[in-house]
């Protein structure tokens, strides 16, 4: 088993987006879909208050035991109906979650619980358009068979939802939702967007 700071995954590469994308005053943070922590704990050694939110406790009772007593709060519940209070979060982000829930309507939550100025730092995962996009798929093939050779590839205890929704029509919907929005398509089957909220 991979200690979890040599822990390789697409999803996991792509941490370094979302953590960039930090306000510099950052007091509140959510992990939504947190899983067993990976995201949580990274966003803990930044930021004073961090909540991760997932409905399988299993991966709940995961995420508690690899953090400290108190240095995290998890939250075993549904995103869309737990009682957070409005605009509390000064940084709210998810990690191959959003896919997993109605996109238009948990994007609007999140953005509804961001405090102005607040940012919302995504990592999503669209569905292949084949054969269109079958460069890319080899491309990434690629790229994903020499570094895993190199680090290995942690398979996360999470469940596997197949996402349904290709990078045009997310691009489309994003756009719709938030359309100041930045959204990046990345070659390990991943996307990212990076809103900020107007303040």
């Amino acid at each position: 088993m991979h200690p979890p700071e040599r822990r390789w995954n697409h999803n996991i590469h792509y941490l370094p987006v979302l953590l960039a994308a930090l306000p510099q005053r950052c007091e509140r943070a959510l992990d939504v879909g947190c899983g067993e922590g990976t995201l949580t704990r990274e966003l803990r050694g930044r930021v004073a208050r961090v909540t991760g939110i997932d409905r399988d406790p299993a991966l709940i009772a995961l995420a508690d035991a690899a953090s400290g007593a108190g240095e995290i709060e998890y939250v075993c519940a549904d995103f869309m109906t737990h009682a957070f209070e409005p605009a509390s979060f000064d940084f709210i982000a998810s990690v191959a979650a959003l896919h997993h829930m109605d996109e238009a309507a948990a994007l609007a939550r999140m953005a509804g619980l961001l405090a102005p100025g607040g940012c919302l730092a995504l990592l999503g995962i669209p569905h292949t358009s084949l054969p269109r996009e079958l460069p890319r798929e080899l491309a990434a093939g690629a790229v994903h068979r020499l570094i895993a050779r190199r680090r290995g590839k942690w398979e996360s205890p999470a469940a596997v939802v197949a996402p349904r929704r290709t990078y045009a029509e997310l691009r489309s919907l994003l756009g719709r939702a938030l359309p100041e929005a930045r959204l990046r398509r990345h070659l390990l089957w991943r996307y990212s967007l990076i809103w900020t909220r107007p303040g």
